[in-house]
């Protein structure tokens, strides 16, 4: 297919952007300090941040990827460890902000916040279906283990940056010890613990604005109370924040910034240490996603809009919310030779989302109506306890673990036609309840052979069992349910070459738990469509990992290199009957690559970063309606790769930083090329993005500024052709177009 060009501007409504033009001329002189250091004396060390703040060393940053806190250069496996500090000062504001200068990363967005799926190293195939990475919140697992709360049930969790200490990215599978689902990789939240010795907070507020779109601003509090010295603290964080929107629609329901609306919520969090031994944690997060409308626009099958710049047609409104609840309890107990870990969760999921399908078939199958829309709601409930021991250091060191997960959904979905005159009706509707629970037992042991050598083998056994019944227009149609069961297991070598580098081999397997697929209803009735399949299987996979770590030059350059082999199992592949998804699977694939990534400390001033994948992933032997052997896996970029460079420098005495970062994604297919497949191809073509960001501290006060895809691009993130089938457009998803902001905030 013809690469789409940026279509011109020309035909676009004109509008003034003051906040742009207020903010950028000032970023254009301060993004140029080099230039002032050339003749200006040197600053004062005490004043002048070094470049090590935004390069972290392997050696200083420590996770708990393995369940135990250590270095990340001593983990044998890919970690990436985003700083919130850093995120924020960038101006990202989602979860596909937060991973973009993570080549391999793909996020499969899916219309706006809250909604779509990491894939890693080519593991994940589209937005329907069970999640290939998981999602925790400290050590709380998140999300549906199963297809039956809809996309959003599926989606990795949009969770804001307040009062976030840093988010982890594990690559490779993670099921051993963080269970089905993580088959791809881990994506872990960390929160900042309440302290039980200082008052402390913070106060923020922030202002942006996107070119075609509104001003948007946030709001944001966090305070630390400590309540015994010593013995217990309370932490509270608050945040508001609305967006402007950026997306248009012509039609019915023409409108400017359809996709505009807020995102609230907050965290307290209660820490009890009575003892030296015994630590006690209570949490209770809510945030609330509200968009009026998707960022999803509408283009043709060249990738030209079919309207006009960031635009679709509306016949009627597409609102959606996403609304997470989570309490949770850790309770920890130091034996001294080993610590116990207590952790339950309670959460709660739901949803509430619209697609306009006027542009379909479907309108004319009620004469006379103004538009028709599918209405999708979705209740989740989850609850999930863990007991984990874990050894004390020493030559043998070992983890032992019990999983317990149940869940209950309700999924509620209505094709609605709207009438002359303001009358509704529901011409079909579906009520599908579901149930999953899963009982698990995993355990690693590690054995620290010499100083240098390190061998691990893991393995994790579940259990579980699933209902699911779908009624149609209050009939009975298909009631399913059944148990599985699924091994998973994980090998390691690590060995030290000195005390600052390290290689290591790793093989895991992951697993994902199939089930029954909904009642495909041919359009127009209420007859069921005998081809569509009614179940799916899990699937499994095996990789193969290398790699090497290092921190050389006496700590000024950090190296990570890995190549890695997946080997991919009956891979579940989202497919569209009579424009309804559901699941097959497709086969066998795999996926084989390498990464790169690099931090240069230059001197006290300048660090430099880089990262790069090579990913192929593709079947490997022919799937029927889908593709050929060797067709490659939808979303997956072949090359991808980011750089960036940071100044760090005294302005008027004040600790001053400054950065520019640039991102490229290879091109990508949306489906599979070929004649007889179900799931059409759509050409995503690469792009490059640039994004520029400056900060200043005044000590309590810091200012920042930044502007993300500078060049204001049309990078085309994900495309949804399921509708084409039904006379419908491409909707696909581009990166937000060019967004100035800044930040202030206050710490006491």
């Amino acid at each position: 297919m013809r690469r789409p060009t940026r279509p011109s501007h020309a035909t676009v409504p004109q509008k003034r952007h003051k906040l742009a033009a207020l903010i950028l001329p000032c970023m254009a002189a301060l993004l140029a300090p080099a230039a002032w250091a050339q003749d200006a004396p040197k600053a004062d060390a005490t004043n002048t941040p070094t470049a090590d703040a935004k390069s972290e060393k392997l050696d200083r940053v420590t996770v708990m990827a393995t369940r135990r806190r250590e270095p990340v250069r001593d983990v044998p496996l890919r970690v990436e460890v985003l700083s919130t500090e850093n995120l924020q000062q960038s101006g990202a504001a989602t979860l596909s902000d937060y991973i973009a200068n993570l080549p391999g990363v793909e996020f499969q967005a899916d219309g706006g916040p809250g909604r779509g799926q990491l894939n890693v190293r080519g593991v994940g195939v589209g937005t329907f279906g069970g999640a290939t990475v998981g999602t925790y919140i400290d050590d709380v697992a998140l999300g549906s283990s199963t297809v039956f709360t809809g996309t959003i049930g599926s989606s990795a969790l949009d969770m804001s940056l307040l009062d976030l200490n840093h988010i982890e990215l594990l690559r490779g599978p993670q099921g051993t010890l963080y269970g089905a689902g993580a088959m791809g990789g881990l994506l872990k939240y960390v929160t900042n613990e309440p302290d039980t010795y200082n008052l402390s907070g913070k106060v923020g507020l922030g202002v942006r604005e996107t070119h075609n779109g509104a001003l948007g601003h946030t709001e944001n509090a966090v305070i630390n109370v400590p309540l015994s010295e010593g013995a217990a603290g309370m932490r509270v964080a608050l945040f508001n924040e609305h967006d402007g929107g950026y997306v248009d629609a012509v039609g019915l329901t023409a409108g400017n910034h359809v996709n505009d609306g807020n995102t609230h919520g907050g965290r307290v969090s209660l820490l009890l240490e009575p003892t030296s031994r015994l630590k006690i944690r209570l949490t209770a997060t809510e945030q609330n996603i509200e968009r009026n409308g998707t960022n999803a626009v509408a283009v043709g099958a060249t990738g030209q809009p079919l309207y006009r710049d960031l635009s679709k047609k509306l016949w009627t409104a597409e609102p959606y919310s996403v609304k997470n609840t989570i309490a949770s309890g850790d309770v920890e107990y130091d034996f001294g030779g080993a610590r116990l870990n207590l952790i339950a969760s309670d959460q709660r999921l739901k949803s509430s989302t619209a697609q306009d399908l006027s542009s379909t078939v479907y309108l004319g199958l009620v004469p006379g109506s103004n538009f028709v829309v599918l209405n999708d709601l979705t209740d989740l409930h989850k609850q999930t306890e863990e007991l984990r021991l874990t050894s004390a250091p020493g030559t043998v060191e070992w983890i032992l673990g019990a999983y317990h997960n149940k869940e209950s959904t309700a999924y509620d979905q209505a094709i609605v036609f709207g009438l002359p005159g303001g009358t509704n009706i529901t011409a079909q509707s579906a009520t599908q309840p579901s149930t999953f629970s899963e009982n698990a037992f995993y355990g690693d042991l590690t054995y620290n052979a010499t100083r240098a050598l390190s061998l691990t083998v893991g393995a994790r056994v579940a259990r579980n069992h699933q209902t699911y019944s779908a009624a149609i227009n209050g009939k009975l149609a298909q009631a399913a349910g059944g148990d599985d069961s699924s091994n998973t297991y994980l090998t390691t070598a690590r060995y030290s070459l000195d005390p600052t580098s390290s290689v290591y081999v790793r093989a895991a397997s992951g697993y994902r738990p199939g089930g029954p697929n909904p009642p495909a209803v041919l359009a127009g009735t209420n007859q069921i469509d005998p081809a569509a399949p009614k179940s799916f299987h899990s699937d499994s996979l095996w990789s193969y990992e290398a790699g090497y770590k290092s921190d050389l030059l006496d700590k000024r350059l950090s190296l990570e290199a890995a190549v890695f082999d997946i080997h991919w199992n009956k891979l579940q592949q989202s497919i569209a009957f009579d424009g309804i998804s559901m699941l097959t699977n497709a086969g066998n694939a795999e996926s084989k690559g390498l990464e790169l990534s690099a931090g240069y400390q230059v001197d006290t001033n300048w660090s430099l970063n880089t990262a790069l994948t090579l990913n192929d992933a593709k079947l490997t032997e022919n799937a029927p309606n889908l593709g050929a052997a060797g067709s490659r896996i939808p979303n997956v970029s072949r090359f991808s790769a980011s750089f960036g460079a940071n100044y760090a420098y005294s302005l008027a005495g004040k600790p001053t930083h400054a950065g520019l970062n640039l991102r490229y994604v290879g091109q990508r297919n949306a489906g599979y090329d070929s004649p007889s497949t179900t799931v059409h191809n759509f050409d995503l073509p690469a792009y490059t993005l640039l994004d520029a960001n400056w900060g200043i501290d005044f000590g309590r006060w810091q200012l920042a500024a930044y502007v993300r895809n500078l060049t204001d691009r049309r990078g085309l993130v994900n495309g949804d052709t399921g509708l084409t089938t039904l006379g419908g457009p491409v909707n696909v998803t581009v990166v937000t177009p060019r967004t100035v902001g800044a930040n202030l905030s206050f710490n006491f």
